[in-house]
């Protein structure tokens, strides 16, 4: 595997590992009456490359699942980012 795999794939699992902890903490901070993450910060953490964080987070979590924007939004992010990877492989 050559360097900017190897540079891609730490990325990827780096964004989306803190993409699910920032969805878990915004659900935490949600339940017991916190300071809230914006809604623009979370998806753009999905759109940054951590849309398979954010998708696991809210089904793992429950957390922002009835809003539109999340429930299309991120598996459209996500839809976006596989075709722009198989792309770049053809």
């Amino acid at each position: 595997m050559g360097d900017i795999h190897k540079i891609s794939a730490v990325y990827l699992l780096v964004v989306t590992a803190v993409t699910f902890a920032v969805y878990g903490w915004d659900k935490l901070c949600a339940k017991r009456g916190m300071w809230r993450v914006p809604e623009k910060i979370l998806l753009l953490l999905a759109f940054l490359g951590g849309s398979v964080g954010a998708m696991a987070a809210m089904a793992i979590f429950r957390h922002k699942t009835l809003h539109l924007k999340f429930r299309y939004g991120v598996p459209l992010i996500l839809i976006l980012q596989l075709i722009g990877l198989i792309y770049l492989h053809l």
